[in-house]
């Protein structure tokens, strides 16, 4: 049974969220947190993920263009082990290179000042990288194991 996702696009000082219908079709920005410690973060990435009913969480994980990991893949690799211990749900890491990049370029196409881009990319980041996974799923269901039927 198919539930909700919820992205998170995990920064330094902000956390670009996105929360997926409860089929698990289409991604839906939510507001930007802005960090402030640690233990806050997580205690309102837990009442989403009540509210939402979440039942699997995905989190950008920035490895280098080479596939390698970086300085803040490992942050955030620490992010969810954190996370993990705190909530009963899977929590993934997901390939996010590019998702900010994009985000901006899809934000200034849309003529967005600089301001209103600033604020607005980190959530538009979330709604990439849920989409990305989305779509990865809805492949995965196209093309079943052998000897398994889709649903």
């Amino acid at each position: 049974m198919p539930s909700r996702v919820l992205a998170i696009d995990f920064g330094t000082k902000r956390i670009g969220l996105a929360v997926s219908d409860p089929l698990a079709l289409t991604a839906q920005g939510l507001e930007t947190l802005e960090r402030t410690q640690l233990g806050r973060d997580l205690d309102r990435i837990c009442l989403l993920i009540e509210e939402y009913e979440v039942g699997r969480v995905v989190l950008g994980n920035p490895i280098s263009a080479r596939g390698e990991e970086t300085e803040m893949s490992r942050r955030v690799a620490s992010f969810a082990e954190k996370l993990r211990r705190r909530i009963t749900c899977p929590v993934l890491l997901w390939d996010e290179r590019l998702t900010s990049a994009q985000a901006g370029r899809v934000l200034r196409e849309a003529g967005l000042g600089i301001e209103k881009r600033r604020r607005a990319r980190d959530r538009v980041a979330a709604v990439l990288l849920l989409s990305s996974y989305l779509d990865y799923l809805a492949g995965q269901s196209l093309h079943p194991p052998d000897g398994e039927s889709a649903p």
